[in-house]
């Protein structure tokens, strides 16, 4: 049979696959979220096999392990306790409270770490929303002056990056300006620019216990079915000063990460969530697919649709992976 291309030949041995792969999947790819809390022991998280709240005094391990690795960028995520939630979540600007104590602790390892810090009400908030509540409505303008002394604490205590998940209008404007006043013009955004009304959430609320105390968070965070929308949100943060944009979810929105990818200079980030990393655990824990494979080849996914960087708890194994492969 003549045929003029024959892809195969390009797939003949594992050196020439190699030679021509077009997407490289590294641990420098990976941010690894840490959930930290206030006791003196690490908890396991049932519903998230594999990953804990850790105690400052546990932590150092964990975070050393993933750098040698060659993890080197960590998101803070804190479980407050109930006595210090307020509907004003004062306690996220306390400069001794624990995201600053989390931060140094880091730093303290390695101060060439990258240290990327959430900013939203809801670990904090007594009402379990990302925004103040008033008469049982998220209030978007008052809560930016909330958020924005919530990312000049975290940047006062050094960290490289805050970034917004709270989806209120404007925020990203708000807090650059306030940074820059404060002389932290150095410190990044990276904002959750396309942040969907997720299913996929449900095992992070229980490593947080940061469930919204009534209805949910639809007036704020995005329709899974609306991808327009994701672009005009992505043009707002780009102009008002991100320097990173994410997505979150991963899995089901690749074709929204595509497209910021496709339309803007500037990273792009995606955010492989909870309930996609359970769900993963528990179908190889039910013998239902090879774990390993299953990982790489759903983080290749998501670097291959033009993430820049991958948030992920699979991060220290896909990284022990990727290096037993080479």
């Amino acid at each position: 049979m003549s045929l003029k291309h024959r892809p195969r030949r390009l797939r003949r041995s594992a050196t020439i696959r190699d030679l021509v792969q077009e997407t490289q999947l590294t641990a420098d790819d990976f941010v690894y979220p840490v959930f930290v809390h206030e006791g003196n022991a690490s908890e396991d998280i049932k519903a998230m096999p594999g990953q804990k709240r850790h105690s400052l005094k546990d932590l150092a391990a964990t975070i050393k392990e993933a750098s040698k690795l060659g993890v080197k960028s960590f998101a803070i995520f804190p479980a407050i306790p109930e006595s210090k939630k307020d509907s004003m979540a004062t306690e996220s600007t306390n400069p001794n409270g624990l995201v600053p104590k989390t931060i140094e602790a880091i730093k303290s390892i390695d101060n060439e770490l990258c240290v990327i810090t959430d900013v939203a009400m809801d670990p904090f908030s007594s009402d379990g929303h990302d925004g103040i509540v008033k008469e049982g409505q998220i209030i978007n303008d008052e809560t930016l002056e909330v958020l924005a002394a919530m990312a000049l604490t975290q940047a006062d205590a050094g960290a490289d990056f805050v970034a917004p998940s709270d989806m209120m209008d404007g925020r990203v404007k708000y807090i650059r300006k306030k940074l820059d006043k404060a002389d932290c013009s150095h410190v990044g955004i990276i904002s959750y620019t396309a942040k969907y009304a997720s299913a996929y959430y449900g095992p992070f609320r229980e490593a947080l216990d940061s469930a919204p105390k009534f209805g949910d968070k639809k007036t704020y965070q995005m329709n899974p079915a609306n991808r327009r929308e994701a672009i005009f949100e992505a043009k707002l943060d780009f102009h008002e000063g991100a320097d990173v944009m994410m997505v979150k979810p991963a899995l089901a929105y690749l074709d929204i990460i595509s497209e910021l990818k496709r339309r803007f200079p500037i990273p792009v980030a995606c955010y492989n969530v909870s309930g996609e990393y359970s769900m993963i655990k528990a179908a190889a824990k039910a013998g239902l697919i090879d774990e390993d494979k299953v990982i790489l080849e759903t983080l290749m996914g998501m670097k291959r649709a033009g993430a820049d960087m991958i948030f992920t708890y699979h991060a220290v194994e896909a990284a022990k992976l990727l290096r037993a492969t080479t």
